[in-house]
């Protein structure tokens, strides 16, 4: 198990705007991900060096949105102003999580403007809904990975998450093997501030980039 993406949400008349101003900071073009018409969103994506990428996702008005947990999500979060919404970690065996968690992992998919298909299965993503300092899970199904999709010039340093480091932990310690790819938490006690990330810092040519 790897820490695999980051994904931030945006308003569907601000994602333009988001995309550009995050790729202009880590000097990194974002590239259209196309609809994930199963929950009502649609992404852009931008790849990491280290075989990561940052996901930019916004709601659209479409049922799918208020009957899927990804697309309450993502709504949810655009409502609150958008910003980082959580950290997604991918496995080879999506059912050690099924069985971690009591529950069955969903089918999603999206298709890209080229036409072809991604396709994964996710799980967690209701914990996040009730506890946005957790990650979700992802089982790649596709062989294809978004971290493929344009040139990447950057890398993920840290992350600022506001919540309980015992929590976070004991969530990533029911997983014998979790590779985080040399990324480093910082955990912000929650005093006055929402659960979840508040910030992350990517390498950028030798400069330290923070993006909240």
């Amino acid at each position: 198990m790897r820490l695999d993406h980051v994904s931030y949400v945006a308003s569907h008349d601000q994602i333009s705007d988001v995309v550009n101003r995050i790729g202009s900071q880590i000097g990194t073009a974002f590239v259209d991900g196309g609809i994930h018409p199963k929950f009502g969103t649609r992404n852009f994506t931008a790849p990491l060096l280290n075989g990561q990428y940052i996901e930019v996702v916004c709601p659209m008005d479409h049922p799918a949105t208020d009957l899927t947990p990804f697309g309450r999500a993502v709504k949810k979060k655009a409502e609150e102003g958008g910003g980082w919404m959580t950290w997604v970690l991918a496995t080879e065996n999506i059912s050690k999580v099924e069985e971690n968690l009591g529950r069955k992992a969903v089918d999603g998919q999206r298709k890209k403007p080229n036409g072809s298909i991604l396709q994964w299965k996710q799980l967690g993503v209701l914990d996040i809904l009730k506890d946005s300092q957790q990650p979700f899970y992802i089982e790649w199904v596709s062989k294809e990975h978004p971290s493929s999709d344009g040139i990447a010039h950057a890398n993920l340093l840290e992350l600022y998450i506001v919540g309980e480091e015992d929590s976070i932990l004991k969530s990533l310690n029911e997983f014998k093997e979790v590779v985080l790819q040399n990324t480093k938490f910082n955990f912000i006690k929650p005093e006055f501030e929402s659960l979840g990330i508040k910030e992350i810092s990517f390498d950028f040519n030798g400069n330290k980039v923070v993006i909240d």
